[in-house]
Order: C-alpha cells, then structure tokens, then sequence
C-alpha cells in the first residue's frame, strides 16, 4: 500500500509512524510546507518507505499529483483544508479521510457523496479521537441495542501530573481548544435537536485511581453529525470533555470577558483580536515539553433489548509512550486517523462514498486493532 500523510504536526507524525509499523505498507509520502525537521521516532525510518514531502495544500495541482497513485491519503491539517482536500481527493478516485472536527465542513463533503461512488472512493471525515474513536464506540452501543433512550460521551486529553490554575497543557492546538470553549454545541434533548453553550452544564465523572475524579462540560464538534442522524429517533445525546476540577469555571470567565473574541478591537493605536493575545501569552504556560500526557474516554449507552432495560458502556485510560516519545493523544488520534485509512485501503470500508466513522467503521475491528497498539477500551 502507497500512503499519503498530509501534515507533518504531532498527529501527521504519529500517524505515519503507525503506518509504518503495517509490512504491507511500502510507502508512506509525509508531506507538508515545511518538512526539513522530523519528529525523533521517525528519523529511523526516513528514506525508502518514508518521503518527507514539501506541499503547500493550496497548490490543488500538487495536490492532485500526490494524491495520484496512492491508496490512501490521511489529512492531519487544520480543519479547514479539509473540504477542499476531500474534493480533490474525489476527483482523483483515492480514498480519502480527515480528523475533521467542524460539523459544518463534515456537511459540505457529504455533498460529495454521489460522485464518490462514481469515483469507486471512500470519503471519511472526524476520524480522530473525538470525534472519530468516540462516536464509532457510541454507535457500537447503539447498534447492540432495541430502542435507545441515551448517549452519553465523556473524553478528555490532560497532564499526567497537573499544574497551573488551569491544571492543563496543550495536547494538540491551543487554537482548536478555544475555538471549542467558544461554538455552541450539538446535542439532543427530548429526542430534538439544539445547541448548548460550551463549558456548561459541569458534571463529576470519576475514573480509578490514579486519574480519580474529573470534570465534564459541554463542548462543540465531539458528536459529528450523530444529533442530526438520531433526532427523534434518541431522547438524549450530548458529548462533553474532561478536564480536572476548576478548569471550566476559569475559561469561561476568560471567555465572558471577551477575551477570547475573534474580532478586533483597538488597544493603543494598534487593532488586534483578543484571542490572538490570548493564545500568545497562555501558549508559553500551558507548553510542557517532555511532560507525560493521557486520555481518558468514557461511552454510556442505555435503552432496551428484547424489552428489558440494558446499560452499556465503554472506557479508556491511554497514557504517553515514554519509549517513542509519542503521547496519548497523539497514540489516540494519530493511530485512529491510520487505522481508518488502512481499512479504506484494504477494502475494509463499504459501501463507497461519504461516511462519518460511525456510519461505516466496523466497531469490532477498530477496537482490536487499537488494542494492538496497546490502546485498549474495556468494556464497562
């Protein structure tokens, strides 16, 4: 299998470096704007199977030359790449998949459904973490059950060992996070669909030791499109993230006091958006090289089968590779965006066309090759 990587950040790294662990993988193209320094745990693999690639994703005919003759090409770039990527990707007739994580972008792709399977291609956008790893596990709950009456999501990304007023540090985009604190997010009440104010709604979930007690509130994207598909058909669906005691009550009034605003405003003569200063002066804090990370995730599936109530549920706990430097997140995003494209390379994904994880992902399988990584979800 000939693989493409777009985007050489700590996700397109850790997704490349699982590709490569596959025998049946003999190329990997890493391609981004700026590919002169790789990542320490892929140094070694640098040369036949692995081709650092300069591309600028603006240069569609680039694009699209890269894109020829792979089997796969996995897009590890910000989210709004994405809907133009996929385009190409289905002009071209090469499966395609993203960590998406704007419902609004996921929308636009769907629009590309018809000429996918023209194309004989598999579109698959928000195959991360969450959304991706957690809407596939929630689906995998839903199909087991007769009627569902809840869905209930919880993941988080956070330091092993907490410090700061914050208690957090940056385990992908700093940007991504507030823009997260700051959307509304999908959710389903009363089997309707409707939008909740981020870090609202703040509940306890506790985890074993040594994680202990958490907290949860509301944030945007987790869901993918799960609350437009089961409107009416589920009475409660919500997806909310993890952070440690305090966190939500501090950002959100960050937030409330506009700090996070994107539009500009006048400080001294010079115009400049909050959240730019925002993410300045808070990058440096909440940066911790070589501080060792984990996930955690938990999915609540409840409703009935064959008329008696029945609860189901999954867990995880995934901490930092401290042997290849790769953190959990990364092991948790990364490895899901190259599982996903070495099952739509392998033929694992049918029908073609354009599917989010849950609606094409066998769950089976997703969870056994996660649990060769190490990456192991249990049932609870």
């Amino acid at each position: 299998m000939r693989m493409l990587v777009l985007g050489a950040g700590l996700q397109g790294s850790a997704c490349a470096y699982d590709l490569l662990q596959n025998p049946d993988v003999t190329e990997v193209r890493l391609a981004d704007l700026h590919i002169d320094h790789l990542a320490d745990f892929l140094k070694p693999y640098s040369g036949k199977r692995l081709v650092p690639t300069p591309l600028d994703v603006r240069d569609a005919d680039a694009v699209r030359a890269l894109m020829h003759g792979c089997d796969a090409v996995m897009s590890a770039i910000p989210y709004y790449f994405n809907a133009d990527l996929a385009k190409l990707a289905v002009e071209v007739g090469v499966n395609f998949c993203d960590l998406g994580g704007n419902t609004d972008i996921v929308f636009e792709q769907k629009k590309l459904d018809v000429r996918a399977r023209e194309q004989k291609c598999t579109v698959i956008p928000d195959c991360g973490l969450a959304p991706g790893m957690d809407t596939i596990l929630a689906q995998y709950g839903i199909s087991q059950l007769d009627e569902v009456d809840s869905v209930r999501i919880f993941v988080g990304g956070l330091p092993q060992h907490p410090e700061g007023p914050l208690k957090y540090q940056i385990v992908y985009s700093l940007e991504g996070v507030l823009d997260y604190y700051t959307t509304l997010s999908w959710v389903v009440r009363d089997s309707k669909r409707k939008q909740v104010t981020a870090l609202s709604e703040i509940e306890p979930v506790t985890f074993a030791a040594p994680v202990g007690e958490l907290e949860a509130f509301h944030t945007a994207g987790g869901l993918s499109t799960m609350p437009f598909r089961y409107e009416g058909k589920i009475k409660t669906m919500e997806y909310k993230t993890l952070r440690y005691p305090g966190h939500a009550k501090i950002m959100e009034a960050i937030r409330d006091l506009g700090l996070l605003d994107l539009g500009k405003i006048d400080v001294k003569g010079t115009k400049v958006a909050p959240r730019d200063v925002a993410v300045a002066a808070m990058k440096p804090h909440l940066t911790k090289q070589h501080s060792p990370d984990l996930v955690a995730l938990r999915v609540e599936v409840s409703g009935r089968k064959g008329g008696v109530a029945k609860k189901l549920g999954w867990e995880l706990v995934d901490k930092y590779d401290a042997v290849h430097g790769i953190s959990a997140m990364m092991r948790t995003t990364g490895y899901s965006l190259s599982i996903t494209g070495q099952m739509q390379a392998s033929g694992d994904i049918t029908p073609f066309g354009v599917h989010t994880p849950d609606e094409c992902i066998p769950a089976a399988k997703y969870i056994a090759e996660l649990a060769k990584r190490g990456i192991n979800i249990r049932a609870i």
